[in-house]
């Protein structure tokens, strides 16, 4: 069972994706995970984040225990993911990894931005998780203490046209994935929504 669950920042997929995991036994991957460790990575060396071939040679030669680093939740490191992720060498040099994760025996759970359009469009459950900006800047802004609302928003809006706009890989829901808005959803009430969904594809 290989399940791809796409959506925009905040929007919940990462929280419904590792749900459906735990419900069906699979392994998890989050690939803006990947993105966020290449732009801490860089962040580190301080390696421009408009040099695509750095970029990339940062990207295939990825550590990995970058992954467990808790700088990659802050807003400096998801800021250098989401310019790095417009890139297409980076977006080449983490392809195979992807896409070698969600051909594993079994199946697995990815979650991300291109899952359902670009590393697995042949996933036989697809979600697109979304919410609306309001919503998920407000989501956001709880999980960062001191943060400015207006600016958290302001974030959000930029990092959406960033992810949508970019020529490679951009963000939008595949044709047969099934939209899931979790505006006016609980954690819970959106984790079940999902389950049958993905039930209801996989039967």
């Amino acid at each position: 069972m290989l399940i791809a669950v796409d959506g925009p920042a905040a929007s919940g997929k990462g929280t419904i994706a590792r749900a459906l995991a735990r419900h069906f036994g699979l392994p998890h991957m989050d690939t803006g995970a990947l993105y966020r460790a290449v732009g801490l990575s860089a962040l580190d060396r301080a390696t421009s984040l408009d040099d695509g071939p750095a970029l990339a040679a940062l990207a295939a030669a990825l550590d990995l225990s970058l992954l467990e680093d808790p700088r990659l939740r802050h807003a400096a490191t998801a800021d250098a993911a989401s310019r790095i992720s417009a890139l297409p060498a980076v977006r080449g040099a983490l392809l195979a990894l992807q896409r070698s994760f969600a051909a594993q025996p079994g199946g697995a759970v990815l979650d991300g931005r291109d899952i359902g359009t670009v590393i697995a469009p042949h996933a036989p459950a697809k979600l697109f998780v979304t919410a609306s900006p309001q919503v998920r800047a407000a989501r956001r802004h709880a999980e960062l203490p001191g943060s400015d609302l207006d600016a958290v928003l302001a974030d959000i809006l930029a990092r959406d046209a960033r992810d949508s706009g970019r020529a490679d890989a951009p963000l939008k829901q595949a044709p047969d994935a099934d939209l899931l808005d979790t505006s006016e959803m609980t954690i819970d009430g959106a984790v079940q929504r999902a389950i049958h969904l993905v039930q209801s594809r996989t039967a």
